[in-house]
């Protein structure tokens, strides 16, 4: 784990002192001297590993400055994570979320440090074709159990607007992407009036995830299975075939962006598509999907409305990602995909 951090940035430094004394407060059995790392890479929460008397924890916290009022949400994470940790639900141990920004200048909470391997690429490369089929029945089967979860009796009622999911996520991307065009893409002016008016009919709530993918969990360090899923930021209440769709994404693409399309499946160990989404339904005690189409298309249109957002930045000067305009190109692909998706129905 702690290869996978560096010094803490100048920007993101603060009072490791009060940050100890405040531990000693509210962390059970915390003790000794405290040390802070910053993991590498581009999380939009800034987050460091700490350890202090043999004990290890992970720290996430509101990035310093001024921010847009509903983002970096640290303190939906952690009642999420909370939350679903008393079901057994793979997720780190929460400690405590402080919301003191006099402690180090942002609301924060602490969990545990979770050891495991962080995979980013869907193939799954350095294992046999067994543990990597293993890993993806593991992935679909804890998809399914978040999905099949009591939000209610979780506590959860409040975490989103039930009903509706689509219709309000199309209308915010769509004005997202109005916000940050910085050329015409053709697709996507066929896609704003075509995904609202193709809403497949009938309406469900699970709790999403948002952003689940297979680099936001970690791995088993030996096992073919995952022992936490991260990166919280996007849950809501929401429709879980927007969350299947989003994860099943690779499948539709290339190596380029670390996609299936052009992999031997069957030599990999990876099921298809069609046996996956069958997985899925099967755990998650459901009919086949009837309007599957819709959702991928969706799935990419949302992609390609984050990928403008992120050329908007870049045009703008305001980009932080060194790798910004390579993902803000995406977008016209994104939606191109997207729109062939949709004709290919006839």
């Amino acid at each position: 784990m702690i290869a996978q951090t560096a010094e803490v940035r100048e920007a993101h430094r603060f009072d490791v002192g009060a940050l100890a004394r405040y531990m000693r407060e509210h962390v059970e059995g915390f003790g000794g001297s405290l040390e802070v790392r910053q993991f590498r890479g581009g999380q939009s929460n800034p987050t460091y590993y700490l350890s202090a008397g043999g004990r290890e924890y992970v720290l996430r916290r509101k990035p310093p400055g001024k921010l847009l009022p509903s983002a970096h949400a640290v303190d939906r994470e952690y009642r999420v994570i909370t939350a679903l940790g008393k079901t057994g639900f793979p997720v780190p141990r929460t400690f405590v979320l402080c919301e003191d920004e006099a402690v180090i200048g942002t609301a924060f909470y602490i969990m545990d440090c979770v050891h495991g391997r962080v995979i980013t690429d869907p193939a799954i490369p350095g294992v046999t074709p067994r543990e990597r089929r293993l890993i993806y029945e593991s992935l679909i089967d804890v998809l399914a159990r978040l999905h099949t979860a009591d939000w209610q009796a979780l506590g959860l009622a409040d975490f989103g607007r039930p009903g509706n999911y689509f219709a309000r996520q199309l209308h915010r991307w769509t004005q997202q992407y109005r916000a940050s065009e910085t050329e015409k893409i053709e697709s996507m002016e066929r896609l704003i009036p075509w995904l609202p008016e193709h809403i497949p009919p009938g309406d469900e709530t699970a709790l999403v995830h948002g952003d689940f993918r297979l680099g936001n969990v970690i791995i088993h360090p030996t096992e073919p299975r995952v022992v936490a899923v991260l990166d919280w930021e996007l849950s809501t209440l929401g429709h879980p075939l927007a969350d299947l769709a989003y994860y099943c994404l690779p499948y539709r693409f290339t190596r380029e962006w670390e996609g299936l399309a052009d992999k031997d499946l069957a030599e990999l160990g990876i099921p298809t598509e069609q046996e996956y989404v069958a997985a899925y339904c099967r755990r998650a005690g459901r009919a086949a999907i009837a309007d599957w189409e819709f959702c991928l298309a969706f799935a990419m249109f949302r992609l390609g409305a984050i990928a403008q957002g992120i050329m908007g930045r870049v045009v703008a000067g305001t980009a932080n990602d060194p790798n910004a305009q390579e993902r803000g190109r995406r977008a016209r692909p994104l939606a191109d995909s997207a729109w062939a998706l949709i004709a290919a129905r006839g």
